[in-house]
């Protein structure tokens, strides 16, 4: 089942998006913002890289040996 995404921005609507941030950052620091955009990027695929293989290990992993613990019931006397 697809189900649309009316709240997207379409096509002319992008235009205008990036005018606008144009204008707000001017176009000499617009590079500055998509090169730390990347490495934020990047750095949250790293960690869910991460994230992903400790599940993964964790999953496949043998349980850890139960411990025996002491009995708590009272002893006969």
């Amino acid at each position: 089942m697809i189900v649309p995404l009316g709240f997207l921005p379409t096509g002319s609507e992008w235009i205008w998006i990036v005018l606008v941030i144009i204008l707000l950052f001017g176009a000499r620091r617009l590079p500055e913002l998509a090169r730390g955009l990347g490495k934020s990027l990047g750095e949250f695929r790293k960690a869910k890289a991460e994230f992903d293989r400790e599940v993964s290990d964790a999953i496949h992993s043998e349980p850890p040996a139960k411990e025996k613990l002491p009995s708590t019931q009272p002893k006969d006397s």
